[in-house]
């Protein structure tokens, strides 16, 4: 018992371990991306996606982005894996939210 109760603690740190770097990566390729558009001003709030995300070569992830005054939700297709695949490519599914920001922000 205390065998399988370690074992699903390694099992679980190491899962925790690759949730959190699959976040950090795809946000980085997600801002990467963007500079390389030329949206340099753009900013990656955060980055959303499922819980099997981590394990699979395609998922949906949401990315929560802000262009000067105005807030947009982006759905956005990652294929391929950050640390697995030796080539990642990112979709632009669609626009989920779109917030503007009007007026002085004092």
């Amino acid at each position: 018992m205390r065998k399988l109760l370690s074992l699903i603690m390694i099992v679980g740190l190491a899962y925790g371990g690759l949730y959190f770097y699959y976040g950090v990566t795809v946000k980085q390729l997600v801002e990467e991306r963007v500079t390389d558009f030329g949206f340099g001003a753009l900013e990656v709030k955060s980055i959303d996606y499922g819980p099997m995300a981590p394990l699979s070569t395609s998922s949906l992830v949401s990315a929560d982005v802000i262009y000067g005054g105005a807030e947009a939700i982006l759905d956005i297709r990652v294929h391929g894996h950050p640390l697995f695949s030796d080539e990642v490519r990112l979709e632009l599914s669609g626009l989920q939210a779109l917030r503007l920001k009007f007026g002085s922000g004092n």
